[in-house]
């Protein structure tokens, strides 16, 4: 693959994503307008991230106590086994199981305690949803056309950015730093497509020679323009 063709279809990408944001930011200023709606969706917002933490938090405590009781039936495995003999071991192997079980006692009731903050993030969650859902339903379907956009755009965005991320990967450095210079100074078109032997974006006739380097692996630029010429 040429180099003007993965920069060619790296700009394809960038122009997509580049659309995408314009779309985001747009439905973002629309839906900022509404304060009520915006208080409603950060309440959501905090409530969602408020149980996410909840649910890990109490995921994390569950581990540690199942590791807790593994420890406890490991020693008094070795406790009443019969392998250890000495009286001294013995003492000490009954001390590390009392202090093992006080402590799971004591991930017992963080665990309660979590399990209780879950149940109290779940409500908020669920009345912050229902708050949100009856607000969108008094905008209509304007307001919930604009969120349903939102949620599909950044899933968009996502799914581009890994799309943009393999395609740069095999750009040598040195020529993406052009690419990347080229696309700030020109409005976010730095590879410019040959048509009828003139450059697409300045409308440049192009010499033979540029041409011919425009299909070949070596980047030819536009004489009037700059852009990177990219001919298929």
């Amino acid at each position: 693959m040429s180099a003007s063709l993965g920069l060619f279809r790296l700009q394809q990408i960038d122009r997509q994503m580049d659309r995408a944001r314009a779309q985001l930011d747009g439905i973002q200023q629309a839906l900022e307008n509404d304060l009520e709606l915006r208080d409603a969706l950060t309440h959501a917002e905090t409530a969602q991230a408020g149980h996410f933490h909840a649910n890990n938090t109490l995921k994390n405590i569950e581990s540690e106590a199942d590791a807790q009781k593994i420890k406890i039936q490991q020693a008094e495995s070795s406790l009443y086994g019969g392998g250890v003999k000495n009286p001294k071991e013995l003492q000490d192997l009954q001390k590390d199981i009392v202090s093992l079980k006080k402590h799971l006692v004591t991930l017992e009731e963080r665990e309660l305690e979590a399990m209780l903050a879950l149940e109290e993030a779940e409500k908020k969650l669920q009345s912050a949803k229902t708050a949100l859902e009856l607000i969108q339903a008094r905008r209509g379907n304007e307001h919930k056309k604009l969120i349903q956009d939102q949620t599909a755009l950044t899933v968009e965005l996502e799914r581009l950015t890994e799309e943009r991320s393999a395609a740069s990967a095999p750009v040598e450095s040195g020529l993406l730093e052009t690419y990347e210079t080229l696309r700030r100074e020109k409005r976010g078109v730095a590879v410019a497509e040959v048509n009828d032997n003139s450059c697409a974006s300045c409308g440049s006739n192009l010499s033979a020679s540029l041409m011919q380097n425009a299909r070949a692996s070596k980047l030819a630029h536009c004489p009037g323009c700059g852009r990177i010429l990219y001919a298929s």
